[in-house]
C-alpha cells in the first residue's frame, strides 16, 4: 500500500532538482511515490531527475506525467492528483529539498491521531544570498478532532505552508478540493479550503521542508499584473465555499483571509511591482474587497488588528502617503508579494 504521493510541478529547475529529488530518495518512509509532472519547461530538468533515479532502489516509485501544454504550477499540481494513489497526498516545489525523515514522521503522526485528515510540520526558509535561515510555524492547536474554536482560531492565525503537509486523498477527493487556475496564491486558496473542510489533524513540530529563496522564482519575480491574479484567485475562493455551502459557518474567518491575503497583499503586491503605481488601481483593489465582503468592518478580527485597520484607513483616505509608505514596509518587514 502506498501510504504517501509526492506530486511535483517542474519546470525550469534545473540547477536545484538533484538536490530536491535526493531528498525524495532518502525518505525513510518506504510505502510511497513520487510523481513529476513536466510543465514543458526550457531545460532538461526531467533529464536530471531520470539519470539519478536510474538502476535505483526506488526507481520504480517515480512518475513522469507530461500535459499537453504549460499549466503553471498550481494546474500541473491538479494535473497529477488524479494520478495519486497514496492514502495522502503531499506536495513538493522541486527547487526545494525535504529531511530525509519528513514523510515518515508526517504519516506516524496522522497514523496516531486516527489517521488525521491533515498533519503538518514546520519550515525553513533557506537564503541563497548567505542570509541564516528562518524558522516559519504555523499555530499549534490541540491534535485530533477539529473543534470549531480549533478551526476557527486556525483558519485565522495560519500561514500558508501549504507544502508542509500531508493531506487525505479522499477528503482532497470528495471536496473536490483543487488548485485555482489563476496563477497566483494558489497555494492560499488549497490550503484555505482543506482546513474549511477538514474534520481533524496532527502536527509535527520540526522544521522538516527547506523552502528555498531563489532569483527568479515565482515568489521573487516581478509582475506588475500579479496583483490581478491574486485577486482572481480569492475570488475564486470565496465562491468555491460558497457553493460548497460552507462559507457562511466560517465566513468571519474567511473574511479575514480575503482581507489579508487577497485585498492587501494584492495592494503590496502591486505597489512593489509596479515602476508608476496608479492611485486609480489601487482604490479599484479596495472596492474589489468590498464588492467581497461589504461589511468587513464589522469583522471581529479585523477589529482586533490595529495595524490592518491603520493600513487600510491609510489606503482609503491617504491614498498617495499610502503608496510611498507601503513599499519600504513590504521590504522591511520581509512581506511576500
Amino acid at each position: 500500500m502506498i501510504k504517501v504521493s509526492v506530486i511535483l510541478p517542474v519546470y525550469g529547475v534545473a540547477q536545484y532538482i538533484e538536490r530536491c529529488a535526493q531528498s525524495l530518495l532518502s525518505q525513510t518512509l518506504q510505502e510511497m511515490e513520487f510523481i513529476f509532472v513536466d510543465d514543458h519547461g526550457p531545460d532538461n530538468s526531467i533529464d536530471i531527475v531520470k539519470n539519478l533515479i536510474a538502476g535505483n532502489p526506488r526507481e520504480s516509485q517515480f512518475v513522469f506525467l507530461r500535459p499537453p501544454h504549460n499549466l503553471g504550477a498550481g494546474m500541473a499540481r491538479n494535473f497529477g492528483i488524479p494520478h495519486a494513489n497514496g492514502e495522502y497526498i503531499a506536495f513538493v516545489d522541486s527547487d526545494d529539498w525535504v529531511e530525509p525523515s519528513m514523510f515518515e514522521k508526517l504519516y506516524q503522526q496522522a497514523l496516531s491521531c486516527d489517521h488525521s485528515d491533515l498533519c503538518y510540520c514546520q519550515l525553513s526558509k533557506d537564503f541563497l544570498d548567505g542570509r541564516p535561515s528562518e524558522a516559519v510555524s504555523n499555530p499549534s492547536i490541540p491534535q485530533g478532532f477539529l473543534s470549531i474554536e480549533d478551526k476557527r482560531y486556525f483558519l485565522s492565525h495560519y500561514v500558508s505552508l501549504f507544502s508542509t503537509y500531508i493531506y487525505k486523498r479522499e477528503m482532497v477527493s470528495r471536496n473536490n478540493i483543487h488548485f485555482p487556475e489563476s496563477r497566483s496564491a494558489d497555494d492560499s486558496f488549497f490550503i484555505t479550503s482543506a482546513l474549511v473542510f477538514a474534520e481533524s489533524m496532527a502536527h509535527v513540530d520540526e522544521p522538516l521542508y527547506h523552502y528555498i529563496l531563489r532569483p527568479g522564482s515565482v515568489t521573487t519575480t516581478k509582475d506588475s499584473n500579479k496583483y490581478q491574479k491574486r485577486l482572481a484567485t480569492f475570488n475564486s475562493l470565496m465562491q468555491y465555499l460558497k457553493d460548497a455551502g460552507v462559507y457562511e459557518k466560517f465566513k468571519d474567518e474567511i473574511d479575514f483571509i480575503y482581507f489579508k491575503k487577497g485585498y492587501l497583499s494584492s495592494v503590496f503586491n502591486y505597489l512593489s511591482n509596479s515602476l508608476e503605481p496608479q492611485k486609480e488601481t489601487v482604490l479599484q483593489i479596495r472596492s474589489e474587497m468590498i464588492s467581497q465582503i461589504p461589511d468587513y468592518a464589522a469583522n471581529p478580527y479585523l477589529k482586533g488588528s490595529l495595524k490592518l485597520r491603520l493600513l487600510d484607513f491609510l489606503i482609503k483616505n491617504c491614498t498617495s502617503l499610502a503608496m510611498k509608505i507601503i513599499p519600504p514596509y513590504v521590504r522591511r518587514t520581509n512581506q511576500v508579494v
